[in-house]
C-alpha cells in the first residue's frame, strides 16, 4: 500500500514537532534539513520583536513586529505560545496552527523552552518535543563565535542563558546530541517517521478495521 493510499484510507491527525536548543546547539539547521527533506512538514512562522538579522527574510524565517502589535496578539489570545528571550518577544500564532492539523498536516517548532512548555500545556496530544544538545560547552562557543552574525557581548549572553536552557533536557520527549550532524538528522526524521504512526493519531483508523472486520 503506498503511503498517499494509506493516508487516504486511514486519515490522519497532524502533530507539532518542537525542536529547542540552546543557542548554536544546531536547531535552525536541522530545522532546515528536515524542510528539505520533508516537504509536507510545514514550519510555524513565529512573530518576533527582535531585529532581523541580515541572512533573515522577513515571513520565512520570522515574522518581525513591533512590540506593540505583539502585545496585542497575546492579549487576544491568538499566540498558541509567546516567550521573552534575551529581552525580545517571540510567538507562535494559533489560527494557521489550528487548520493545519485538522487538516492532516504537521508543523515544525523552532522555539525555546517557555515556548515548548505552553504549547505542551495547550495541546499535550498534538506535541512532540526534541531537545538538542551540544557535545560541549566549547564547542557550543565555537559554533556561535563561527556564526559571526553576533556581537561578542550577545554570545556572552547567549553561553550564559545555555546553562538555564540545558537545565530543561527533562522536560521533552527526546534529547539528541549533536555531535554529528548527519547521525542526528538520521535520528530525528526517524522520531517523525514512529510518531507519524501512533494509533491515537491516525483518526480514520477504528473506521477502517471495523470495514475489515465486517468482510470477515
Amino acid at each position: 500500500m503506498t503511503a498517499l493510499l494509506e493516508n487516504e484510507i486511514i486519515g490522519r491527525r497532524g502533530l507539532m514537532l518542537v525542536l529547542s536548543s540552546p543557542s548554536g546547539a544546531g536547531k535552525t539547521t536541522l530545522t532546515r534539513l528536515l524542510r528539505d527533506e520533508e516537504p509536507s512538514l510545514t514550519l510555524s512562522v513565529s512573530v518576533t520583536t527582535r531585529e532581523r538579522r541580515a541572512s533573515e527574510v522577513d515571513g520565512v524565517h520570522y515574522r518581525f513586529i513591533g512590540v506593540d502589535e505583539f502585545k496585542d496578539l497575546r492579549d487576544r489570545g491568538e499566540l498558541l505560545e509567546w516567550a521573552e528571550v534575551h529581552g525580545n518577544f517571540y510567538g507562535s500564532p494559533k489560527k494557521p496552527i489550528d487548520a493545519s492539523l485538522g487538516a492532516g498536516n504537521d508543523i515544525l517548532f523552532d522555539i525555546d523552552y517557555q515556548g515548548a512548555q505552553q504549547v505542551r500545556g495547550n495541546a499535550p496530544g498534538d506535541v512532540v518535543s526534541v531537545f538538542i544538545l551540544p557535545p560541549s560547552i566549547a564547542e557550543l562557543r565555537r559554533r556561535l563565535q563561527r556564526r559571526a552574525e553576533d556581537a561578542d557581548e550577545v554570545i556572552a549572553k547567549r553561553l550564559l542563558a545555555a546553562k538555564n536552557e540545558i537545565e530543561r533536557w527533562r522536560d521533552y520527549d527526546y534529547v539528541l546530541i549533536n555531535d554529528d550532524l548527519t547521525r542526528t538528522f538520521a535520528r530525528l526524521r526517524a522520531i517523525l517517521s514512529a510518531e507519524r504512526l501512533k494509533r491515537d493519531r491516525q483518526t480514520g483508523l477504528p473506521r477502517f478495521v471495523e470495514s475489515l472486520m465486517a468482510d470477515l
